[in-house]
């Protein structure tokens, strides 16, 4: 279980991100965090792996207080933090399978790491993964001449090969058409049921955050606003978060796309060239 406790961050021009967030999320809950840009769901995730230092509060991974570590100890932490992100952070002059290795840096020695020479059985397992998403006949090509969806899978890959307890999501379909966008949030959470693992996913599309979450945070001005299923996202509940729009519009396309999806599952596959 991860668990945050008044979690407060304040930037040095004096902006609180985080207001002393309380929140808990289960082991293999998939969690989406909603809300307007400046809300602080970035600042948010990257407090738990402290890539963002918090100002106060307490951030805790099942038995352990990340917030307290050394950077020594943080470091071998983190291996248990899977992180997806938004520009997919690739090492474009590698292939493939060189940077779904990467995933395994924290597990080898620095001279295997340096000749990028894995065990076989790390190898085995991105081959696994790599079939797991569609891409395992891309294995030698370099990550410069994938598509954006094929790149985001290659993230995806590179963050499950560190067989982490929690999968920190930022942003993972921005940059995607919605066809991909739907096939890479599906993909995340198959991946999260199969494995029991939870996620935090900052998201942007409400309707992709009902679609494929079991729980909803929105966030407005570094605070919880709401707290629930995806179905309790009421017109009222968006309008608190967002501000005034048309959201009736919004959960009627919403009820439409779903069962849309109910179709699709089973008939379209999960995976495709993106």
């Amino acid at each position: 279980m991860l668990r945050l406790d008044t979690l407060v961050k304040q930037y040095k021009t004096g902006d609180l991100a985080l207001k002393g967030i309380d929140l808990e999320v289960p082991d293999g809950q998939v969690m989406a965090l909603i809300g307007p840009s400046g809300a602080g769901k970035s600042t948010l995730i990257r407090c738990v792996n402290r890539l963002v230092e918090p100002t106060s509060g307490k951030v805790s991974l099942n038995d352990m207080e990340l917030t307290t570590l050394s950077q020594g100890r943080l470091r071998k932490v983190r291996r248990r933090i899977g992180m997806i992100f938004q520009e997919y952070a690739l090492v474009e002059r590698l292939t493939v399978m060189e940077n779904v290795l990467t995933g395994r840096l924290g597990y080898v020695s620095f001279w295997r790491s340096y000749f990028r020479k894995f065990p076989q059985s790390d190898i085995d397992e991105a081959f696994r993964l790599l079939a797991r998403v569609g891409l395992d006949h891309m294995a030698d090509k370099r990550a410069d001449e994938l598509s954006g969806g094929q790149r985001q899978r290659v993230g995806i890959c590179r963050a499950l090969i560190q067989d982490p307890e929690l999968l920190l999501v930022d942003e993972p379909t921005a940059s995607l058409d919605p066809k991909t966008s739907r096939q890479i949030m599906r993909l995340i959470r198959e991946l999260c049921a199969e494995r029991k693992l939870s996620a935090i996913i900052n998201i942007h599309d409400v309707l992709l955050a009902q679609m494929f979450a079991e729980r909803i945070v929105g966030l407005q001005l570094g605070e919880i606003v709401y707290d629930g299923p995806p179905d309790g996202l009421t017109p009222d509940v968006l309008t608190q978060i967002y501000g005034e729009e048309d959201w009736e519009a919004t959960i009627e396309k919403v009820d439409d796309e779903d069962e849309v999806e109910d179709e699709l599952i089973g008939v379209e596959p999960a995976l495709g060239s993106g």
